[in-house]
């Protein structure tokens, strides 16, 4: 029998009408053996996610003040799913201890895993699966970093015994026992290591969209999804913003191969989105798979003659950005000229200092710093080796007048990237989708 991973996201698993749902498509295919939910989501707009209510638990417990109004809704929340489930399992216990744990100084990192704790044993109880502690699986070093080597072993061996049962996301244990959970988002890594230590044939990522779209749909209307994505372009698309999977959760699987499917819950029948091997085929040459782009970046543009022959001039001004704690985004590049991008995030007011570092020590012909900049990826594997492309995407942009202030394309091919002035982020994004795909 082959094995899926199937990992439910919060709206998925908000209220018993979702849950529901989740138990008919797990039962449809008796491959789906280990079950990753998360905590209980938004069921509407009313709504809090239960994890942000647990954050705000112990935060107000750290400061000595009341949480009972949060705990109370907390309660109510999971009553009504078993109630509504009509469902035998009593949390009145593990309720009380998690409230007293929180009242004496528990970890924000225990308080903030309860909700996909307690929705495990909600789950389990309504499958009749196993229910399995991640903390007997998932390992975090003492530093805090996830260990991936101990953890493969741990569960590969653990639930070699178990053939079907869930186990909650978003966390596991320290050396010492004590709960460490993954970033906002983290049951999708969770999902994905237990796919790896279990040879899934594949894994299945279950949320409130129908997969990928070629783009974001606030900026254009009803854009196509994508049918099949490479674990390289997902990447590339996810940095610049598109994003329904954790980053993280992509590095486990793609080590093993496995392929991942994202599903919509609301409408299992959607082929959703394939993520598939680098390795495996182009079927259109010439073809985008999807346009992705973020706001707020700042372009610093350096001009000086001659320097190519200067050794060490590159590492100079990557030095000034080292010694302010600034990572830099993109690094585009001349005969005589170098231009640094970076995010605002990074700046924090250190923009004057390091002009003026950078003048003392590199002693360039000029200096000009484009503000309120946007970048744009378009990014393809079928874009590699075609000529015409990038003439294509600068000619649509070059019709509708916007201004290219960066051009940075990888080696890979895969991925162009522009650099406009904000304003004219949501026209170029439409200009670049009309080109390739209308």
């Amino acid at each position: 029998m082959s094995i899926k991973v199937a990992k439910f996201g919060g709206t998925s698993l908000a209220n018993a009408a979702q849950i529901r749902k989740v138990k008919k498509i797990i039962e449809s295919d008796r491959n789906r053996r280990y079950i990753i939910p998360s905590a209980p989501g938004k069921a509407g707009p009313k709504d809090q996610k239960t994890t942000d209510l647990l954050y705000r638990c112990h935060a107000l417990a750290r400061q000595g003040a009341s949480f009972a109004e949060e705990f109370t809704q907390i309660t109510k929340r999971f009553e009504e799913i078993v109630a509504d489930l009509g469902l035998t399992i009593d949390l009145t216990s593990e309720l009380e201890t998690i409230k007293e744990k929180i009242t004496k100084g528990a970890s924000c990192d225990y308080t903030a895993s309860r909700g996909e704790y307690l929705n495990g044993l909600i789950l389990a109880n309504l499958l009749n699966y196993d229910f399995v502690d991640p903390t007997e699986l998932i390992s975090f070093r003492d530093s805090g970093e996830f260990d991936g080597e101990k953890t493969q072993e741990l569960a590969g061996k653990y639930l070699k015994e178990i053939p079907y049962a869930v186990i909650p996301g978003f966390y596991g244990a320290l050396p010492n026992g004590e709960i460490k959970t993954f970033s906002r988002g983290g049951s999708d890594i969770t999902g994905a290591i237990i796919a790896r230590a279990v040879g899934a044939k594949l894994y299945e990522n279950w949320t409130d969209v129908s997969g990928f779209l070629m783009s974001d749909p606030r900026i254009i209307k009803n854009p196509k999804p994508i049918k099949k994505i490479t674990y390289r372009e997902l990447r590339e698309l996810s940095y610049m913003g598109a994003t329904v999977l954790h980053d993280e959760s992509v590095f486990p699987v793609k080590q093993a191969g496995i392929p991942v499917q994202i599903k919509n819950t609301n409408d299992p029948d959607a082929p959703g989105t394939l993520i598939v091997h680098d390795a495996d085929p182009i079927t259109q040459i010439g073809a985008i798979t999807g346009i992705a782009g973020r706001k707020d970046f700042t372009i610093i543009a350096i001009e000086k003659a001659l320097m190519n022959q200067e050794l060490g001039f590159g590492r100079k001004i990557l030095s000034i950005l080292e010694r302010h704690h600034v990572s830099f985004e993109h690094l585009p590049s001349g005969i005589d000229t170098i231009s640094v991008v970076i995010a605002d995030s990074q700046l924090d007011h250190k923009l004057d200092k390091m002009l003026e570092e950078i003048k003392q020590e590199c002693q360039p012909d000029s200096i000009e710093v484009h503000a309120n900049m946007a970048l744009i990826a378009t990014v393809g594997r079928g874009m590699a080796y075609t000529p015409g492309i990038a003439g294509k995407l600068f000619s649509a942009l070059g019709e509708e007048k916007i201004n290219v202030r960066m051009i940075d394309q990888g080696s890979s091919e895969i991925n162009i990237i522009v650099g406009v002035e904000t304003d004219d982020f949501e026209r170029a994004v439409r200009t670049i989708y009309k080109a390739f795909v209308e």
